[in-house]
């Protein structure tokens, strides 16, 4: 009788750790890391987007456009939450707002440290090669001296082989996740 109940509880133990198992397409979608620099209680109330820092990196050059209109539309969705005003660069705006983004493939990690002079340096290890890793920057400057104030870099997975529509939703996670140090101004 002992012998088959500790049978029965060793048979039951097997099979909820096997519905534990780990499946690395799960875990490389999930797995992020981010690095941030500066001082963020210099943002100011209104903002305009960087002339010239918005640079894409990617194997499909046809998804850029898709790509900077994604991310725009998250940080700005966010900053107006915060009560940040969205102006144009001729309104001279308080600050200005950049960004990048890199495919691992387009631009390695010492590429990345040497042009921002950050990393975060998330480990592809155990990460299934449908998935690259992707690093994606935002930078708050003072226009008046064109030098960023305050920087985040975070870096995460992405299924490469997936088109760009559609995925607002991940867009405005990352922005939420990124720019969550960003004081209110309300």
């Amino acid at each position: 009788m002992l012998k088959s109940i500790l049978c029965f509880f060793m048979a039951a133990s097997i099979m909820m750790l096997s519905g534990c198992a780990t499946d690395h397409h799960s875990v490389a979608e999930h797995r992020m890391t981010m690095v941030t620099s500066g001082d963020v209680s210099l943002a100011t109330q209104t903002y305009a987007w960087h002339e010239t820092m918005f640079s894409i990196h990617t194997a499909n050059k046809m998804d850029e456009e898709e790509l900077k209109r994604h991310l725009r539309q998250s940080v700005d969705k966010l900053m107006a939450s915060k009560g940040y005003v969205l102006v144009a660069n001729n309104q001279n705006p308080q600050m200005t707002v950049g960004f990048g983004m890199a495919l691992e493939s387009e631009m390695s990690d010492m590429e990345i440290l040497a042009k921002a002079g950050l990393v975060p340096g998330l480990s592809t290890q155990d990460v299934s090669d449908d998935y690259e890793k992707g690093s994606v920057l935002i930078a708050f400057f003072n226009p008046r001296i064109n030098q960023p104030f305050w920087r985040v870099l975070a870096q995460g997975f992405t299924d490469p082989h997936k088109t760009v529509v559609n995925r607002e939703v991940k867009f405005d996670e990352l922005a939420n996740m990124m720019l969550s140090n960003i004081p209110d101004v309300h």
